[in-house]
C-alpha cells in the first residue's frame, strides 16, 4: 500500500471514529448485566422526549399471568406514542403478597413475564426497575401494578 493510500484510510477510519462518537453521545445508555432482567442504571442525554406511563393492572389468575396482561396494556399505550418497550428507561413494579404463595410477592413469577419483552434477543434493552411488595393496589384482586418511563429522540 502505498503512503497516500494509507494516510487516506487512517483519515478515514478517524473520520468514522468521529461521526461513530458523536451518534453514540446521542444514544440512551444502558449498564446492563446479562443475568439481571434490569439495568443498572440508564443515562438518558439531552434531545430526548419523556414520557411518564401510569402505572396499569392486566387480568389473570396469578402474578405472572397478570403481569403478562399488564405488559400487553402498556405495549399498547406506547404504541399510541409511536413507542415501544426498547424505548422503556425506567419502570416501577409494585406487587401484592399473593394468597398462594403465603402472602409474599411472586417475584419469580413476575420476572418469568417480564423476561418475555425485555432482555431478549427481539427486544434486549432493559430499563431501571425497582420492583416493590405493597399490601393493596386498588383493585382488589390485583396482584401487579406497572408504571413506565420511556423516551424517544426528539425530531
Amino acid at each position: 500500500m502505498n503512503k497516500a493510500l494509507k494516510y487516506a484510510c487512517v483519515a478515514a477510519l478517524g473520520a468514522g471514529l468521529f461521526v461513530s462518537g458523536a451518534i453514540a453521545a446521542d444514544m440512551v445508555v444502558r449498564n446492563q448485566d446479562g443475568k439481571a432482567p434490569f439495568a443498572s442504571s440508564v443515562r438518558v442525554p439531552a434531545g430526548f422526549d419523556t414520557y411518564y406511563v401510569s402505572g396499569s393492572t392486566g387480568e389473570g389468575a396469578d402474578t405472572a399471568a397478570q403481569t403478562a396482561a399488564t405488559l400487553t396494556g402498556l405495549k399498547a399505550e406506547l404504541a399510541k406514542h409511536g413507542l415501544t418497550f426498547g424505548d422503556v428507561v425506567q419502570a416501577h413494579v409494585f406487587l401484592v403478597g399473593d394468597p398462594a404463595k403465603g402472602g409474599k410477592m411472586d417475584f419469580a413469577g413476575m420476572n418469568s413475564s417480564w423476561l418475555k419483552e425485555f432482555g431478549t434477543t427481539a427486544q434486549p434493552n432493559k430499563p431501571a426497575r425497582a420492583t416493590i411488595q405493597v399490601a393493596a393496589l386498588v383493585g382488589s384482586s390485583d396482584l401487579v401494578e406497572i408504571e413506565l418511563v420511556a423516551v424517544k429522540k426528539t425530531r
